[in-house]
């Protein structure tokens, strides 16, 4: 029996998996020992289990001072002065910046456009697939790596532009355009 465990975690270790709906994967080793898919070339466009969500959340932000990092559940998001700090309805916190900001969200009465306050996600369609085992995707921005556990959703918000939720945040915010539901 070890044998056999230990032929099937060299199998998943040695993998080199080409998904096409995805795009290209392979086994990493995570910091913590963990074996996670590493996501490359990702275009959900492709791919016919992923369908079209629009946020429809009002969070609260302040731009940025000075540069910076801080830490999301999903990994670390460098930010620049005048980028947007967010913090989500569920209580997390991720930075956006601020020329994709600005396309992204609109002010909501009485805060003023460019001014810390209380903002609405616009109703813009992306593209998500929930993703069945722990995950790695780069942010285009910054160039940060995030990562996503079992049943987390990974998120394309244009070319070359990903995010990733965790799936009860996910369901609490987002709403499906294409009829069916959150699996």
């Amino acid at each position: 029996m070890a044998v056999g465990l230990f032929a099937f975690l060299a199998h998943l270790w040695d993998r080199n998996c080409e998904s096409p709906e995805v795009g290209t994967g392979s086994a990493t080793h995570h910091r913590h020992g963990l074996l996670m898919l590493e996501l490359k070339n990702i275009d959900l466009t492709t791919d016919r289990s992923a369908a079209r969500y629009v946020k429809t959340e009002i969070v609260a932000v302040t731009f940025a001072q000075q540069a910076g990092e801080l830490i999301s559940l999903e990994g670390p998001n460098r930010y620049q002065a005048g980028d947007a700090l967010i913090a989500g309805s569920t209580g997390s916190h991720w930075s956006v910046s601020r020329h994709r900001f600005d396309a992204k969200y609109e002010a909501v009465p009485p805060t003023v456009a460019g001014e810390d306050g209380r903002y609405q996600a616009r109703p813009i369609p992306i593209l998500a697939k929930r993703i069945s085992e722990p995950f790695t995707a780069a942010r285009s921005t910054g160039g940060d790596i995030l990562r996503g556990n079992a049943g987390d959703w990974l998120l394309q918000y244009g070319h070359g532009d990903f995010g990733v939720a965790e799936h009860h945040r996910f369901t609490q915010v987002y709403k499906n355009l294409d009829g069916t539901t959150h699996a």
